[in-house]
C-alpha cells in the first residue's frame, strides 16, 4: 500500500519512516513538509494512505484534506491531543500522538489493512440487487443496495440514505466506495457517494460544479473536479 508522510519536521519524517520498516505492507512513496508540497505529491502518486501532521506552516492538515476531492485513508500524527475529536470529522482512521510508539503504530497499520481488505475486484464488488444488513444501535434493516440513494461521511461513520431511514454504520466512506460499482455509485465530493440511478436532474452550478436533484427531492452538490469526471462518465 502506497503512503505519503506529510510532516514539517524532517526528523519526525525520518523517525516515522524508520518505524514503518517493521511494516513492509506500507510503502512510503513520497514525503512533504507542508500542504502545498503535499498536494503536488498526492496528485503525482495517488496514494492510498496519508500520515498527516495537523499543525504545519501555511495550511493545516485539515485544510489540506478540504482541498482534496478524492481523500485517501488518513492517519493523523500530531503532538497535540486537542484535535482528536475534530480529526474524526474528516473520516480519519486513527490519531497518533508524537512521539509515536511502535505498538501504537502497529495497531494503526492493522486498522488500515483491515479497512483495505475488500479490494476492488470482481469478487468484492457488490451487485445492486444484493441485500445488505444494516444495523444502527438497536434497529436493523435488510435493504437492497439499489434502494440506497446516498452515502455520506458523518464523523468516523457513514450515514446511509434509503426510504425515510438514515442509519449510521461504523465504516469509512473509502471502505464503502471500495465495495460499490463505480459506474453506478459515484463519489461526488469528499463527503458523499450518490447512486446515479436515483439522479433525476443535473444542473450547472457555481464555479464549474454541478447540482444533482434526486428522485426523493434531495439536492446534492458535485465538486468541480468530480463534475468533470461525471460529465465524462455520463456522456456518449
Amino acid at each position: 500500500m502506497n503512503a505519503i508522510i506529510i510532516e514539517d519536521s524532517r526528523l519526525a519524517r525520518m523517525e516515522l519512516k524508520n518505524l514503518l520498516k517493521a511494516h513492509p505492507e506500507i510503502v512510503v512513496v513520497a514525503e512533504a513538509g507542508n500542504a502545498e508540497e503535499a498536494l503536488i505529491e498526492i496528485q503525482k502518486h495517488a496514494p492510498e494512505l496519508l500520515f498527516l501532521d495537523i499543525q504545519m506552516p501555511g495550511k493545516s492538515g485539515f485544510e489540506l484534506l478540504e482541498a482534496l476531492d478524492d481523500v485517501p485513508m488518513v492517519i493523523f500524527t500530531t503532538a497535540y491531543d486537542e484535535y482528536a475529536v475534530k480529526s474524526f470529522e474528516y473520516n480519519a482512521l486513527d490519531y497518533l500522538l508524537k512521539p509515536i510508539k511502535e505498538e501504537r503504530l502497529a495497531k494503526a497499520v492493522e486498522k488500515v489493512l483491515q479497512t483495505n481488505l475488500p479490494e476492488r475486484s470482481a469478487q468484492s464488488i457488490l451487485d445492486e440487487s444484493r441485500q445488505v444488513f444494516v444495523k444502527d444501535g438497536e434497529r436493523c434493516w435488510m435493504v437492497r443496495l439499489s434502494d440506497i440513494r446516498l452515502f455520506e461521511v458523518y464523523g468516523n461513520y457513514t450515514r446511509i440514505f434509503f426510504g425515510k431511514n438514515k442509519p449510521l454504520i461504523l465504516k469509512s466512506l473509502n471502505s464503502m466506495e471500495a465495495r460499490l460499482d463505480s459506474s453506478q455509485y459515484f463519489r461526488i465530493n469528499r463527503q458523499q457517494i450518490v447512486n446515479l440511478k436515483w439522479v433525476e436532474n443535473v444542473e450547472p452550478w457555481f464555479n464549474g460544479k454541478l447540482k444533482l436533484k434526486l428522485r426523493d427531492g434531495e439536492a446534492v452538490e458535485v465538486s468541480r473536479r468530480q463534475a468533470s469526471k461525471l460529465r465524462t462518465l455520463l456522456s456518449f
